[in-house]
């Protein structure tokens, strides 16, 4: 059996509303070309719930009111009801959502259309490691849901970037490597040890990151640690007090100062914590599968494709699966034995 772990659709009426790839409303073609590339069962969900993928002046994906995204929600359930053999769903969730959000999140959880919960890998530049995340990982932990960290629309340090393709291909991988590994980072899995975490893209960059996780949880470079806040031989007061001027350089910005964000105490082992998640495979590059494969393992890798709106043809992913360097059990572990073993997909909606 074939299971995708990492597919899209979308309502007519949001494509109404906002710029969306066709193949995004195109459900009879998601089907088809699922049906003929042998893939058995697609879990989609939006990373966005009812807001928007593509940077929209004055849409803000995090501030959607709790009845828009119950009616999102409801819009997919009952796409899934209508091909129960073919789909299930995850449940959006804002990260940093408050408790309303959250008790909306987890009532729909109870609709067994869903399998698990997308999630994003930043929030307006603020990643995961944030202690206002809590509330997040333990409804994921006690509901015993799976979690896709996706990227979100705008990732960290796109703000100016005016091409949307770089901002899709290449800033999205990079936000999902940050968010996947401040997670580690910052020690939910030693918290919350029975999170499932799935890095969307292949994890990004998560398997060139063990020994770099390490060294920053504990970096003897320093000798007796890294300089805290307001530590070290920087620079000193500029003119009139200010911060940060550089002699015969620009003047430091007048203003208030900005509050730091809270420090992140490095987990225990964050090499470790890195191990334990998932990550899909939803990435062009066979070099990257090979790469996972060798330092994540096979038992961590889950068939996704990022399709729609991923045009790349569906045969080509289940190639790549297949050429990988090794054993057939394997293989068959990567497209669908090991999203048997992470989702619930018993139940029928």
């Amino acid at each position: 059996m074939i299971i995708d772990i990492h597919g899209h659709l979308s309502p007519p009426e949001a494509a109404r509303r906002f710029p969306m790839p066709p193949a995004l409303t195109d459900v009879d073609g998601m089907l088809a070309a699922r049906a003929q590339a042998g893939i058995d069962l697609t879990v989609i969900g939006s990373p966005v719930g009812a807001g928007a993928m593509a940077r929209v002046p004055g849409v803000d994906n995090y501030r959607q009111p709790r009845d828009r995204l119950r009616a999102f929600h409801a819009w997919m359930s009952g796409l899934i009801r209508t091909f129960p053999d073919q789909l299930r769903g995850y449940v959006y969730a804002n990260p940093f959502g408050d408790d309303d959000h959250l008790e909306g999140v987890r009532e729909t959880l109870a609709d067994p259309a869903f399998v698990g919960l997308i999630t994003t890998s930043s929030v307006h530049g603020e990643l995961l490691g944030s202690p206002r995340a809590d509330a997040f990982f333990a409804l994921a932990a006690e509901a015993e849901a799976p979690v896709l960290v996706h990227a979100p629309a705008e990732p960290i340090g796109t703000e100016r970037v005016e091409s949307h393709g770089f901002v899709e291909q290449i800033g999205r991988f990079h936000d999902v490597s940050m968010g996947m590994a401040m997670i580690a980072f910052a020690g939910w899995l030693d918290k919350y040890p029975g999170l499932r975490l799935i890095g969307a893209t292949g994890g990004g960059a998560l398997a060139l990151l063990p020994e770099r996780l390490q060294t920053a949880a504990r970096p003897r470079h320093w000798g007796s640690g890294p300089p805290g806040p307001g530590a070290g031989p920087g620079p000193g007061p500029g003119p009139a007090g200010r911060s940060g001027s550089v002699p015969g350089g620009p003047p430091a910005s007048a203003g208030p100062p900005v509050p730091a964000p809270p420090a992140v105490p490095p987990a225990a082992d964050p090499s470790t914590a890195l191990r334990r998640m998932y990550v899909d495979t939803s990435t062009f590059s066979p070099a990257h599968l090979g790469l996972n494969a060798e330092v994540l393992g096979p038992e961590r890798m889950l068939f996704g494709t990022d399709s729609p709106p991923m045009s790349v043809p569906l045969e080509e992913f289940i190639r790549m699966i297949e050429k990988l360097p090794v054993d057939k059990a394997s293989q068959q572990l990567i497209l669908g034995g090991n999203a048997e073993a992470v989702f619930d997909l018993r139940s029928r909606p």
